[in-house]
């Protein structure tokens, strides 16, 4: 099993995006919260509008994604300028980049996740609670909270699983630089244009599927006991 033996290059690329696909799916998770709420409750004009600019990614050419997060977030940007200068937060061709491309990547992943969670959730519960003098955080917090708990950890391991998985926003945003944004995707891709570096991005791939396959079997058993725990609440 000699041919399963990573190099430090390639410990580094798992490093890094474990890193990355962490920093994404807790920096989405707020913003994806308040989004899913707003559209699975909110009866306002243009939401239609802010549901397609939520999914947009999904149907935008990821090149496109990250180019735009260029033109944006580049240290010529007009919000990457401004965060450079008075926070000193640099995102072009810096990790932190390819965390924000893979965040935006999955962040549609999360809201629908979380979105149909909110929708499924019977609102005379949370009626009953108001009617027992509960406040509206209050209610959020141990009424719907819980019962769409699920949904959230659902949406967090797809969020997750995205960003481990995220190619062309990335390499178009940050560049594929080794040991700062050369994720897993890069590092394999990288290995298939050079000679005899089949064995390295087979030795990815397969940690790439394992480390995705352990997500996921994370959130059936997170999600199922916290069915459970709702069920016997």
């Amino acid at each position: 099993m000699d041919w399963m033996a990573l190099s430090d290059a390639e410990w580094t690329a798992v490093r890094l995006s474990l890193r990355v696909a962490t920093v994404a799916m807790l920096a989405s998770l707020p913003p994806a919260l308040l989004v899913s709420m707003i559209l699975a409750r909110g009866r306002f004009w243009g939401k239609s509008l802010l549901n397609g600019l939520v999914h947009m990614p999904l149907i935008l050419p990821p090149v496109v994604t990250g180019f735009a997060l260029l033109l944006l977030f580049g240290r010529r940007g007009p919000v990457g300028a401004f965060l450079a200068e008075n926070f000193g937060l640099v995102f072009s061709f810096r990790w932190t980049g390819a965390a924000l491309a893979c965040a935006v990547m999955g962040f549609p992943f999360m809201v629908r996740s979380i979105r149909l969670s909110i929708e499924a959730v019977d609102r005379k519960l949370e009626e009953a609670a108001g009617t027992l003098g509960a406040s509206p955080a209050w209610i959020f917090l141990t009424v719907t909270l819980p019962l769409i708990l699920p949904g959230i950890l659902a949406g967090m391991v797809l969020s997750f699983a995205k960003a481990m998985g995220e190619f062309g926003a990335t390499i178009t945003f940050v560049s594929n630089i080794p040991g700062e944004t050369q994720t897993l995707s890069a590092a394999i891709y990288t290995f298939t244009q050079v000679p005899g570096g089949d064995a390295g991005a087979m030795r990815l791939a397969v940690i790439s599927v394992v480390i995705s396959m352990a997500a996921l079997m994370l959130s059936e058993a997170t999600a199922s006991a916290a069915a459970r725990r709702t069920v016997a609440a």
